[in-house]
């Protein structure tokens, strides 16, 4: 079954389709989406069934935003982190067997996660040298510009532009390692 189609069966609420894709296919992206936000014990069916709800408001809306850009499970792991954080802002999923209470400190907000997620890009965009590659990278996926769009921008085809982002993305993923091993060895 294709992404789209997922969707598609998503929307019309195919109970086996839900259930296999909820409960079995997306259990480990959604069980570290749920370790990694919350400090406390949250159970996996209530999270998913609150995520479902949500997806599902406004005739599935938000399933509906999905356009097959990346896989479903790339799209699904954003819109829940982001679903997870504001929960968890809201103290909205809590262990109810649990005798203590959740934890309170403050968090970062959605905003503040999303300003220093930008300024780690750019300071990773920083290190590029390659001004086209850089330049593609900011147009699509921070500015939001469509391949086509991009392409047109660019004068180059569409099937150009992918190699372009796949070089792009390359080059990123390379700057970002060489960073991770030098934060190692530094210990900064």
């Amino acid at each position: 079954m294709t992404d789209m189609e997922i969707i598609e069966q998503l929307i019309r609420g195919d109970e086996r389709v839900c259930r296999q894709f909820f409960f079995e296919n997306c259990r480990p992206l959604f069980s570290s989406v749920i370790s990694k936000t919350f400090s406390y014990h949250v159970e996996y069916d209530e999270f998913v069934n609150e995520l479902y709800i949500y997806l599902m408001e406004n005739d599935a809306a938000r399933l509906r935003q999905f356009e097959g850009r990346s896989s479903v499970y790339q799209w699904l792991k954003t819109v829940t982190l982001r679903f997870a954080l504001k929960l968890r802002r809201k103290g909205e999923v809590i262990d109810i067997t649990s005798p203590e209470a959740p934890y309170t400190k403050d968090l970062p907000s959605d905003e503040d996660i999303d300003r220093i997620a930008y300024m780690d890009l750019e300071t990773l965009l920083s290190q590029m040298k390659n001004e086209r590659l850089v330049y593609v990278i900011r147009r699509n996926l921070i500015d939001g510009i469509d391949e086509p769009a991009l392409a047109e921008e660019l004068g180059v085809k569409v099937s150009n532009l992918y190699n372009i982002k796949k070089r792009a993305m390359t080059a990123l993923t390379k700057v970002a390692l060489t960073e991770i091993e030098q934060y190692g060895k530094t210990g900064k």
